[in-house]
């Protein structure tokens, strides 16, 4: 009988998401991997406040819609995560990851600099032509 994470093609995470474990720039993410690489790139991206990195994993047309708002097009998402996020001390848990299909799914937490959850989130992201084309958030209050 399958595993359930062989059963639902989920990965199981641990530990905090950092940036890329194997040292690759960005051109490399984009290019050489597949939608879960991305995903994890754009966390660590997140996480370090490498915009400019996180630029290089988004499309253009990038759109992502969350409970609060909808942002259009890369160079809006990301001028908000640089300069008008109310938090950018901030860590993303990812606890579970979803790779079947054309995007990938992320379940996780993410917590402020004293390491104390602010929400559990899901997030599905579209991918493109080895780029991340759009990203629906669920989240959680704690």
């Amino acid at each position: 009988m399958p595993s359930r994470r062989e059963a639902d093609g989920a990965e199981p995470e641990s530990g905090r998401q950092g940036g890329d474990a194997n040292g690759e720039g960005p051109g490399d993410e984009r290019d050489k991997r597949g939608p879960v690489a991305l995903a994890r790139a754009y966390y660590g991206a997140l996480d370090t406040g490498e915009y400019d990195r996180l630029r290089s994993l988004l499309d253009p047309g990038f759109v992502q819609n969350r409970p609060d708002r909808t942002f259009e097009g890369r160079d809006r998402f990301v001028a908000f995560m640089r300069d008008e996020r109310p938090n950018t001390d901030t860590t993303h848990v990812v606890e579970r990851v979803y790779p079947a299909g054309p995007g990938v799914a992320v379940r996780g937490r993410l917590l402020d600099a004293d390491g104390e959850e602010l929400f559990a989130f899901v997030d599905v992201f579209g991918v493109e032509d080895g780029r991340l084309t759009a990203l629906e958030t669920y989240a959680a209050d704690s």
